[in-house]
């Protein structure tokens, strides 16, 4: 389950605990420094509205000059522990509150390049000493990304020390490339100058940039009558926006990112689901007073665990789908996280199978293609089961074109029909012989808008220089939120097929409506009903995934989702008829919050 705090959100909200308790500090010593002797202005303007701010009352008249008052090292202190968790937040902040005329501009700055200074060194130095496994511990996974370091170590290699000064002017690029400084052994001493004229050329340009800005800002009418706290938070937010944007504008990388970030935003089809899916909540809302049960969709397949609403066991369905259909499913075992070793359940399953890498492995109890990865050695294979403790499936590689087969059936009628085909494109890139391949897909119209999954799944590549008209697939996933391009499949679509993923679905007894996830060397064949592989089977939950065809608009997606939740409704009304029960509603909306999803009972491998 995804956490409703993401990490960025927890170092802003960290820094501004700082910050505030930073303009806290400001306000405690202006009121306790009441005096005038012990009150003026330090940033002098010839500006009348900060002249005005010398004759203010003792709050807003703050100016920390005295370095004899103890609150200037608290302030001092404060500063500079607030760029260990975001330097250009900080940085702009002491802008603004300069500008207010609450602190001197070599205090802000000094305070600013200290911590910065600090920061980084320890950075370095958890490179240096720590290695590579820290990066999985806490606290430095939770301010930047192994793929991160490993992007800034080869741009380290290629560039050498000048990469420390040029860092500093890139957003997204300091915290991996000084952690990569540190692994790549790199001088300490070398590193430190580099780092301190980088710090000094820069924590100056932004604090005076924020100071200048937010001087504009203070004296805009709209907020000059507001209270020095709300002021300062405004401005704050506003010239850290302005930075953030500013620094991704001076760079191809972050220019074509945030082009990315826009298409994402201006098509559906990339929206994330709490944001899409309110319409279909509120149609399935309908259905269920229509039909007198919000929860008659779980009758919908009675051989699955809750008709496959959330947390069905991946296995047991393949299970029930081979009893009849052996041939269509690829060998699959099941690695259970509370026995044996999964690494020797592994090592077993093929050497029994007399299989050889790649293999796939996956989640008992996964949703939307979460945790799906491809193994093509024993150190892949180790890693992948070593960070985690749940159920993995273990399965055959199938290799060839993926298609999802949306199938439906009437419980009271003898055939079933094909609701939706979906043929699912794994993208690629020309290479022009002189881009490397981040570049290529930061270029690519349609690249852009996944490219960090594309980075992900191409981390050691990314720096590569394919040759002229070399393609290069990005991913080997068949799934929409991990950057495969879903296109309507509907021409597939023959009477072989259909009587084919018929004939199969009847031979899982009480199954009636989801999707086939299935692979194919030839889509002729496929055609033909023969010569494909069933990797996975959806219940209720799953889509017909052709919605999110590019040619697709937003109100034919709803169309469709309509439709296909009125049809599981209807077959949830006649299986309840045939003395099928819906599960409650309060075990329900347990079953959404289900973290960890519990063993699955039976057979520990699937093979002939």
């Amino acid at each position: 389950m995804n956490s409703f705090l993401r990490l960025k959100d927890s170092k802003l909200l960290l820094a501004a605990c700082c910050l505030a308790l930073l303009s806290s500090s400001c306000v405690f010593r202006a009121s306790k420094n009441s005096s005038p002797n012990s009150l003026a202005i330090a940033t002098h303007s010839s500006s009348s509205t900060l002249q005005q701010f010398a004759t203010e009352s003792a709050l807003n008249r703050l100016i920390i000059n005295n370095t004899n008052n103890p609150n200037v090292l608290l302030i001092f202190l404060l500063i500079a522990l607030a760029t260990l968790v975001t330097e250009d937040l900080t940085c702009v902040w002491t802008g603004a509150l300069i500008a207010e005329g609450r602190m001197t501009f070599g205090l802000g700055v000094i305070a600013c390049l200290v911590g910065i200074f600090i920061g980084d060194l320890l950075l370095f130095l958890a490179g240096r000493f720590l290695g590579r496994p820290a990066l999985s511990r806490a606290p430095l996974k939770w301010f930047v990304r192994e793929t991160d370091v490993d992007r800034g170590s080869a741009w380290f290699r290629r560039k050498g020390m000048t990469t420390i000064f040029i860092s500093r002017f890139i957003p997204g690029t300091r915290l991996p490339t000084y952690i990569a400084a540190g692994l790549l052994d790199t001088s300490i001493w070398k590193f430190s100058l580099y780092f301190l004229l980088a710090a000094t050329a820069w924590t100056p340009l932004l604090v005076v940039a924020s100071m200048l800005v937010g001087r504009e800002l203070i004296e805009s009418a709209l907020i000059a009558q507001e209270s020095y706290l709300l002021r300062a938070a405004i401005v704050g937010v506003i010239l850290f926006a302005l930075v953030r944007l500013g620094l991704r504008l001076v760079t191809f990388r972050g220019r074509r990112l945030l082009i990315g970030s826009w298409r994402r935003l201006a098509r559906w089809e990339f929206w994330p689901l709490w944001f899409f899916y309110p319409p279909v909540v509120l149609y399935i809302l309908y259905l269920g007073i229509k039909f007198k049960s919000l929860t008659l969709f779980t009758c919908v397949n009675p051989a699955i665990e809750d008709s496959g609403f959330v947390g069905e066991s991946k296995f047991a369905i393949l299970a029930g789908l081979r009893r009849n259909s052996n041939e269509f499913i690829p060998l699959t075992g099941l690695l259970r996280g509370d026995g044996a070793s999964p690494f020797d359940q592994a090592k077993e399953f093929l050497r029994v199978n007399s299989l050889e890498y790649p293999i796939v492995l996956k989640p008992n109890c996964g949703e939307r293609g979460s945790g799906v990865s491809i193994i093509r050695t024993d150190s892949e294979l180790s890693d992948y089961l070593g960070a985690t403790h749940n159920n993995v499936i273990i399965q055959q590689y199938a290799p060839g074109h993926e298609f999802g087969v949306f199938y439906y059936r009437y419980p009271n009628e003898s055939t079933g029909n094909i609701f939706s085909i979906t043929r699912k494109v794994f993208p690629t890139v020309i290479g022009d012989g002189s881009s490397n391949l981040e570049t290529l897909i930061l270029k690519d119209k349609r690249a852009v808008c996944m490219a960090h999954a594309y980075f992900g799944a191409q981390q050691d590549e990314l720096q590569n220089i394919p040759s002229a008209g070399e393609s290069v697939q990005l991913i080997e996933i068949g799934t929409h939120c991990r950057g495969s391009i879903f296109l309507e499949g509907g021409d597939i679509k023959t009477p072989a097929l259909e009587a084919a993923i018929d004939r199969i679905s009847q031979g899982f007894n009480g199954f009636y409506f989801g999707r086939f996830d299935i692979r194919t060397p030839s889509i002729e064949d496929f055609q033909k009903g023969t010569n494909f592989k069933i990797v996975e089977l959806n219940g209720v939950t799953s889509e017909a995934t052709n919605i999110y065809d590019p040619k697709n608009g937003l109100f034919a997606a709803y169309r469709v989702l309509f439709q296909q939740w009125r049809l599981a409704f209807e077959i949830g009304a006649q299986n309840r008829q045939n003395g099928f029960e819906p599960t409650s509603l309060r075990l329900l909306l347990n079953l959404t919050c289900k973290i960890f999803p519990g063993d699955v009972k039976g057979s520990a491998q699937l093979s002939d």
